[in-house]
């Protein structure tokens, strides 16, 4: 096994290079992670560069990895006590079920029950890729999955990442690797190893740090285990337009449904999240929150600049989470993308703006609707969950919360 190469007192805190090729940032040794540093663009180091790490992981350790939406924490799903180590660390609740990573379709379909036609066409037409689906788990004895994976559900969501750090960790491991975002619960997703060391650093076996990921939301979760019936349980990387494109018939969760649109979505004071049995993660709603609270405002620029302007003359520091089209005067501000149209930019860069803030002394922080086709769709449910469903909206002037 190659282990981590630590650095020296006295080092470069830029990284150092071991023989191997893993590079360790240096700042990391004071938080008690080591940190394995490869590069995506160069697989055939790849294997040797991980082979740490995937023994880790056979050894019912959880490591931090990227995959091609998030950073994951990954552990052994047929291990109750990997599994019990996921939900420590991230103090996640009991009752939220994890997705399972595996290399290829075929091992997908070693973990279920069966796999009908919907589900096949999925499989083929989106993996590997950022799409889970939910199938029905083996039956008694036949089910190997930890049950703190699927909360004693009688399915499993299970998905194939197209990342080529995600592909090789995966096939070294040797088993299935339940991984949900790699921070503490309730806090933005990580987009970059840091962003996973700042949270965990001091919980977790190690960080295999690959770079930024790419499409920077969680997968979208489909229930496929009714046959010739998708409905969405999380938007994500695959929208509903692509969904279509293979199934006919695509419908949304009511409650997805309800808790992703800022123009229809309110406080809900009557749910005990604590009693929900949810069949997928993201369905629970307090995810994704910066220290500061966020609010969502409807309308024109002029509202989101008058919003900003009345929390100054109270004396707050104020953040604005904006696009570059729609640019505000603020204490802080975090730009998403050049415009408000770029929707696949606003949604790479969200979690890492909203971490951002917590590097700062903002009291608030207000952010626009942003338009809701395609991955937008994905983007406003992140961003409702964010601001707690508080939404400053044109008709009423004032903002809701929970």
């Amino acid at each position: 096994d190659i282990a981590p190469k630590f650095p020296r007192r006295g080092q470069s805190k830029e990284a150092v290079l071991g023989h191997s090729g893993v590079v360790l940032h240096a700042n990391m040794e004071e938080k008690g992670c080591p940190v394995w540093k490869v590069d995506p663009s160069q697989p055939k180091k790849l294997e040797q560069s991980l082979k740490r790490a995937g023994n880790l992981l056979k050894d019912d350790e959880v490591v931090g990895f990227p995959t091609e939406t998030v950073y994951g924490l990954g552990g052994n799903a047929f291990s109750d006590k990997a599994i019990a180590k996921i939900f420590a660390a991230k103090g996640r609740p009991s009752n939220n079920p994890l997705i399972v990573h595996v290399p290829d379709a075929a091992a997908a379909r070693s973990l279920v029950d069966r796999v009908g036609p919907t589900a096949q066409a999925l499989m083929k037409a989106f993996w590997p890729g950022p799409l889970t689906i939910v199938l029905p788990t083996k039956k008694g004895k036949e089910n190997k999955i930890s049950r703190l994976v699927t909360c004693g559900l009688s399915s499993v969501g299970i998905r194939v990442p197209n990342h080529p750090v995600a592909s090789v960790l995966l096939r070294l491991a040797g088993v299935p690797v339940a991984a949900p975002s790699a921070n503490r619960s309730g806090k933005p997703s990580p987009t970059r190893a840091e962003h996973v060391l700042g949270d965990l650093s001091k919980k977790i076996a190690g960080v295999v740090d690959g770079g930024q990921t790419g499409i920077g939301l969680e997968s979208t979760v489909v229930d496929c285990t009714q046959e010739n019936e998708v409905v969405i349980l999380r938007p994500g990387g695959v929208t509903i337009e692509d969904l279509r494109k293979i199934v006919k018939e695509v419908s949304v969760d009511p409650a997805i449904a309800a808790s992703s649109n800022p123009k229809t979505s309110g406080p809900n004071l009557e749910v005990d999240e604590g009693k929900l049995k949810p069949k997928s993660p993201g369905m629970l709603y307090a995810h994704y929150a910066p220290n500061a609270p966020l609010t969502l405002v409807e309308g024109p620029l002029e509202r989101l600049q008058k919003a900003i302007k009345d929390a100054q003359a109270k004396g707050q520091k104020v953040g604005a989470l904006t696009t570059g089209d729609k640019r505000v005067a603020a204490d802080h501000v975090e730009v998403l993308a050049p415009t408000a149209s770029d929707l696949e930019a606003a949604s790479r860069n969200l979690y890492g703006a909203l971490r951002a803030f917590d590097q700062t002394s903002v009291e608030v922080i207000y952010a626009p609707v942003l338009p809701q086709e395609g991955i937008g769709a994905a983007l406003a449910n992140r961003m409702l969950k964010a601001a707690g469903k508080r939404v400053l909206r044109d008709v009423d002037k004032r903002a809701t919360s929970r």
